[in-house]
């Protein structure tokens, strides 16, 4: 799931600068700085979560409808934009959302953990570390994991990225 950066870094607002800049007044409704995320619970899998959505390889993530509804938090909206951060907050790439589907983790398919891009993107894989993420963010609130759990599957594109990794 995407966690939101309390204290905003002053490369989310550049980029965004940049981005208005590159697409001029074709988005006028849109000047408002957006959100921005890093993934994950950690530095080391959020730094190369946003690493993965540079060279084009993460273009979806995950959460759990329990987390949406525990922390009030707002759903993806299929068209929205937000910055995607490393653990430190800097800006990495502007991206879109474009596809939301609402799936029960022992649904989630093979095609969804690959689009995520993490680990050798295997099914297996993602259900182990998701599981594993799910557990820890449930963990204090005396709810647990479950396999017909609800995931929320957020695919993305990037619109506008920091320079590519090499």
């Amino acid at each position: 799931m995407k966690e939101p950066k309390k204290k905003i870094h002053p490369s989310v607002s550049a980029l965004w600068k940049e981005y208005l800049a590159q697409v001029g007044n074709s988005i006028l409704d849109k000047e408002q700085l957006p959100p921005s995320y890093y993934f994950c619970d950690n530095e080391k899998d959020a730094n190369e979560c946003a690493d993965l959505v540079l060279n084009g390889i993460k273009q979806a993530t995950a959460g759990s409808l329990w987390s949406y509804e525990k922390h009030s938090a707002p759903f993806p909206i299929v068209g929205e934009l937000y910055i995607v951060t490393d653990w430190k907050g800097i800006a990495k790439a502007v991206v879109e959302v474009v596809k939301i589907e609402r799936t029960p983790f022992h649904k989630i398919t093979a095609d969804f953990a690959y689009r995520e891009g993490e680990g050798d993107k295997s099914l297996a894989y993602w259900k182990e570390v998701h599981q594993a993420f799910f557990e820890r963010e449930m963990q204090d609130s005396g709810d647990e994991f479950h396999e017909k759990m609800i995931i929320v599957c957020e695919y993305f594109d990037i619109v506008y990225p920091t320079q590519k990794l090499r």
